[in-house]
């Protein structure tokens, strides 16, 4: 089927931090977007939450703004497609209600029981041998010793809330729960269920729950939810709810992705070792290979893309653009009893000024950004972030631009265990997410990385961008080898040798803070 400009995917993209809504041209076109800010809970000992009831009206009131902004185009909308951050659980019972908040990706306060059904008498990086062998050849990868995977999650339910494990009719991500929101569907994707550690994805052409896996992990079968490929139609919107939305009837919904698989799709990284770093709240630097590995030392698998036949190499780290917020929040415009005035809109461009005022390297100060633990290079929950090597000279400028260093040279240090993974270097990578729309990060990452940058247009829509091309491609408006072709990059940053020199020597003193202080850490954060 010819692409049609005419024709849009009603695009839901549920972040962390904001729920956007975008209308997509099924060429890949984002013709309108529309965000609601989203709220976290944190509590102590790790855990993080976030309300489904919130998510749900974010979905309804960005739609019914988008398109009565856009009223024309509603009646050519051909598909709702939903993208949502991976790795969260949303317990719901039979009627499809949430019977709790839910567990988003940043919670850890499964760690104990999953140390309890991974350790055995005989073990390599804290996983039984016998264990690890059967989560390794049937999955790819293994459950994060972090707790905070979706396992994590239900273990932390069935063992701290056994009246909500009692009643919980299905475990769900949240992509999924928008998409039963949507549709009524009980179901899940190849790709959302595989942090999960329970289906067989030797077999990419149809994953399937292990009964041994189950068996391991301790959960019913019955208590997740059946399972599709991302291309599939799961059905139409329930007609009260394209009424609420201001939708037509019968408006398909495909079963879609993830937010770090979209993302890759919305970058354009779909052919095999086409490489997309993601700098939003979290970051990840990811591609496409023909072939499913581990690395269980550095927390890396490749695993079911939403694209048929592929595997997806996934990893993910803790805190990339939330230490500019970090930073915004509680150093430079906090709003407590010192506040001098209202937080300005336009901190993130402030930043960046104010780092342009200070030499590559930011006079040796380094940042470290683990503010909440980290998953990869290492998988370290006890980690923590700081500033090293200030002095008397030091002002607001170095640590602002430390902050900016300090991200990229996490982002290094997973590069390489990437290229090693893939056996090839990455020499071009597609940089998207909010902190690809800073031309400073970016030529921060090229001259850090020592790699070719491509900033691509309109980088904070990848994952709503990435969900409409999934869409089309559901229903044959185009093929995934046409996306690169359909894709836009704004500017291209090369590395700069001088500065790239800099960077090198203090990346290796980054990796050393690491090293050397992993102890203190640990001793520190040990509850």
């Amino acid at each position: 089927m010819p692409a049609d400009r005419n024709k849009y995917i009603l695009a839901i993209d549920l972040g962390t931090s904001a729920l956007k809504a975008a209308l997509v041209t099924v060429d890949g076109e984002v013709a309108a977007t529309e965000s609601v800010p989203m709220n976290v809970t944190l509590f102590p000992g790790g855990g993080a939450e976030q309300d489904p009831d919130e998510w749900w009206r974010g979905v309804v009131r960005a739609a019914q703004s988008l398109l009565h902004r856009n009223a024309g185009l509603a009646g050519e909308v051909v598909a709702v497609s939903s993208s949502a951050q991976w790795s969260g659980t949303v317990a719901v019972d039979r009627d499809g209600h949430h019977l709790m908040p839910a567990i988003i990706w940043m919670d850890s306060r499964g760690e104990p029981y999953i140390q309890r059904i991974t350790g055995g008498p005989l073990a390599i990086a804290g996983y039984g041998v016998t264990k690890l062998w059967r989560w390794v050849r049937l999955t790819g990868g293994a459950p994060a010793h972090s707790g905070k995977d979706p396992l994590a999650h239900i273990l932390y339910i069935q063992h701290e809330r056994p009246e909500i494990y009692a009643r919980a009719y299905k475990f769900l991500e949240p992509k999924d729960y928008l998409n039963l929101r949507l549709t009524g569907q009980f179901a899940a994707s190849y790709d959302s269920i595989a942090l999960h550690w329970v289906t067989d994805n030797r077999d990419i052409s149809k994953v399937v729950y292990h009964e041994g896996l189950l068996k391991l992990a301790g959960i019913e079968r019955e208590k997740l939810p059946d399972l599709k490929r991302a291309t599939d139609i799961l059905g139409p919107v329930r007609p009260e709810v394209a009424r609420e939305l201001g939708l037509g009837n019968n408006v398909p919904v495909v079963v879609g992705t993830p937010d770090v698989h979209s993302a890759a799709i919305g970058a354009g990284a779909v052919r095999h070792f086409e490489p997309q770093l993601y700098i939003g709240s979290s970051s990840f630097l990811v591609c496409h290979v023909p072939y499913k590995k581990t690395d269980l030392f550095h927390n890396m698998a490749s695993l079911p893309s939403p694209i048929p036949n592929r595997y997806l190499l996934v990893n993910e780290q803790e805190s990339a653009g939330v230490c500019l917020t970090f930073l915004r929040d509680n150093l430079f415009f906090p709003q407590d009893e010192l506040a001098s005035g209202p937080r300005p809109p336009n901190a993130y461009q402030l930043f960046d000024r104010i780092a342009e005022r200070v030499p590559a390297g930011s006079d040796k100060v380094i940042f470290t950004p683990w503010l909440y633990g980290e998953r990869t290079p290492v998988e370290d929950r006890t980690v923590r972030s700081g500033f090293f090597n200030q002095s008397l000279q030091t002002t607001r400028a170095h640590l602002v631009r430390a902050v900016l260093e300090g991200v990229a040279y996490n982002s290094r240090w997973l590069l390489g265990c990437v290229e090693n993974f893939t056996g090839r270097s990455m020499n071009a990578i597609n940089m998207i997410g909010g902190g690809a729309n800073s031309n400073l990060w970016c030529q921060i990452h090229a001259d850090v990385l020592g790699r070719t940058i491509r900033q691509v247009k309109d980088p904070v829509l990848a994952n709503a961008r990435g969900a409409g091309f999934l869409a089309a491609a559901a229903l044959g408006y185009l093929t995934f080898d046409d996306i690169p072709s359909r894709l836009e990059i704004a500017n291209t940053y090369e590395p700069d040798p001088d500065h790239h020199k800099i960077y090198d020597e203090l990346f290796r003193e980054f990796v050393n803070i690491y090293r050397r202080n992993r102890g203190i850490y640990a001793r520190l954060n040990k509850g």
